[in-house]
């Protein structure tokens, strides 16, 4: 369960790590949050794992919107 754990967390911060260089930098700075959902998502897998982070960073990007809450929200 370590292995899967550990693969899925690489993967997807592979994948926000992509987002981060190739992607976001075309968009501009859109998050209403600080940290950005993006660095939120990283810290969120490094602290609760692949799953629950992932979920986390899932809902937080549902949360980012312009009729949405702003501010700092820190990973819990």
């Amino acid at each position: 369960m370590k292995l899967l754990n550990k693969a899925f967390s690489w993967l997807f911060l592979l994948l926000i790590r992509i987002y981060q260089y190739a992607i976001s930098p075309m968009l501009g700075a859109n998050c209403r949050f600080t940290p950005t959902c993006s660095q939120y998502g990283i810290e969120a897998i490094r602290k609760h794992g692949p799953f629950k982070g992932g979920w986390m960073a899932i809902k937080r990007i549902g949360r980012c919107h312009p009729w949405g809450k702003h501010g700092h929200d820190p990973v819990p």
